[in-house]
């Protein structure tokens, strides 16, 4: 079965950026199980990813405008320090994450921290980077109705909900 809109992938993914390592789902020690054409990947990494299937390994570099997108000048907030997780523990260069009004989440880095406020640049940390995976596709099968309808696959270990 190949990978494709609809489908449940299981992979294996290390993320470099510039030659450094960012993150590997090695280091969890399982799978990340994703349901394709919903989302839950950035764009170029998805588009890679379709077509192939079970026990297929990819090496992907993704453009900033199919990763996190381009740099934006401009996007430098300043919150009351009350609206943002552990402030007082926070440093410039640090990210935390914002829960927003609709119940989303936004990754920010800040960028000062002063007595009553934090001003948080709002580009993703990995804005205007090209990113590079290394993908190893376990198991793809269909989605089934509970996961379409959820929006999200379901590990084979995770309680139903």
């Amino acid at each position: 079965m190949q990978a494709g809109k609809d489908k449940v992938v299981a992979l294996h993914y290390t993320l470099s950026i510039d030659g450094e390592q960012v993150e590997s789902s090695h280091d969890r020690g399982q799978e990340l199980w994703v349901l394709l054409g919903h989302g839950q990947l950035i764009r170029g990494l998805e588009t890679a990813i379709e077509g192939h299937g079970t026990g297929d390994t990819l090496s992907v570099d993704v453009a900033p405008a199919d990763g996190y997108g381009e740099r934006e000048e401009g996007q430098i907030q300043r919150l009351s320090k009350k609206y943002v997780p552990l402030a007082d523990r926070l440093k410039p260069g640090m990210t935390t994450v914002l829960t927003l009004k609709d119940g989303g989440r936004r990754v920010a880095t800040v960028h000062k921290v002063g007595m009553s406020t934090v001003d948080l640049d709002m580009n993703h940390p990995m804005a205007g980077k090209t990113l590079h995976f290394e993908v190893e596709l376990g198991a793809v099968r269909d989605a089934t109705a509970e996961e379409l309808a959820h929006g999200h696959a379901h590990s084979p270990d995770a309680p139903a909900h």
